[in-house]
């Protein structure tokens, strides 16, 4: 199953995942089987089910939402704004809490003066890319963060977090952190993080939201050959 916390304004997301009948009976009509074939498949990737979130209230409010789909099973936690192609990140996640029995996030290196942006770990490498978190800092400034281990927007939680965020006390702008949460969820289980061995995009931020939409299309088989040719020409 496939929980999504939209917002107002986000109905287009709704829409995207249910079926256009309009849109098959054009394609089926004009003899794009392809094309059909890979609309249709969307609706047939995963049960799929809306949690409106009524107001913004952080990312560990919009968390809590899904308290009563998740129950008492661990679950994934996907960012909508932090894009990762390669989802073998899921499947390292899933073996790290099959090993250790914990929640576990994925971490990825960043340069120092940008670790102000993200949530941090602290911790020791328990084995190649694994580690076991002894503290984590919400956007730390530079001097204070320790290390450049930064949060990158998936996790694997273990069910204890859902009541646990009922309790946390809201930060600046009436916000429920989910790091606020994670950090209390340290004090009474073990947490680890994986670093990604993949490329992520952050696109919470323009530079990266860009660099996003142009590696995704130089991908693709039907544009990205025009596209290169493209850029090679604007870049001389």
């Amino acid at each position: 199953d496939v929980l999504l916390i939209t917002g107002r304004g986000k109905r287009a997301i709704e829409d995207h995942f249910d079926r256009s009948l309009e849109l098959e009976d054009l394609l089926e009509r004009s003899g794009a089987v392809d094309k059909l074939r890979q609309v249709r498949a969307i609706t047939d990737l995963a049960e799929v089910f809306y949690v409106r979130q009524k107001r913004p209230r952080g990312l560990g409010h919009a968390v809590a939402c899904g308290a009563a789909h998740t129950g008492d099973e661990p679950f994934f936690v996907l960012l909508g704004d932090v894009i990762v192609p390669d989802n073998s990140c899921l499947n390292r996640l899933k073996e790290v809490h099959e090993k250790y029995g914990a929640s576990v996030l994925a971490v990825t290196p960043v340069e120092q003066h940008l670790v102000s942006r993200y949530g941090v770990i602290a911790g020791h490498e328990v084995e190649p890319g694994v580690w076991k978190l002894t503290d984590l800092v919400e956007k730390p400034p530079v001097n204070d963060a320790p290390s450049n281990l930064a949060i990158f927007g998936r996790y694997l939680l273990t069910p204890l977090i859902m009541k646990i965020l009922p309790t946390v006390e809201p930060g600046r702008g009436d916000e429920i952190q989910l790091t606020d949460a994670l950090k209390e969820l340290l004090k009474q289980e073990d947490i680890y993080a994986i670093t990604m061995e993949c490329s992520g995009y952050d696109t919470g931020n323009v530079l990266s939201w860009l660099e996003a939409n142009v590696a995704l299309a130089l991908e693709s088989k039907e544009y990205g050959p025009a596209l290169r040719d493209s850029l090679e020409k604007l870049l001389g």
